[in-house]
């Protein structure tokens, strides 16, 4: 079964846990990076929204624990592949690429094409 349709994104029904615990994670992520929130704090509030129950609760939690706790390394491993100041990211970018490098270096179960992919999404969506 194919998750994306000829007219556009994929259906929520058709999305996997792990697509659903990388949305949470980049809702969580952005909290975080615009909010300055307290990973403890976004993840109670992020486990309480809507649909959270059909996600990779365990994916999410290393994403956004993993990607809080190495953000300064994810930055370092980011910035030199950047045309332009870490500044001038938005948030979403930056979450977008702190979960796509950190599940290229600690999710080898993942394809890198995969990861590819769903980042792209993730940006799209």
């Amino acid at each position: 079964m194919s998750t994306a349709t000829s007219t556009g994104p994929r259906k929520a029904s058709a999305k996997s846990a792990r697509t659903r615990a990388r949305e949470f994670a980049l809702q969580a992520l952005y909290q975080h990076l615009v909010g300055r929130n307290e990973a403890t704090a976004i993840d109670q509030f992020t486990r309480d929204l809507s649909g959270f129950h059909k996600a990779d609760s365990v994916h999410y939690d290393a994403l956004l624990h993993g990607a809080i706790a190495e953000a300064a390394e994810l930055d370092a491993l980011i910035l030199p592949l950047l045309d332009r100041k870490m500044a001038e990211i938005s948030p979403i970018e930056r979450a977008v690429m702190w979960i796509g490098v950190w599940e290229l270096r600690h999710a080898p179960d993942v394809p890198w094409r995969v990861v590819l992919n769903e980042c792209i999404e993730l940006a799209k969506e």
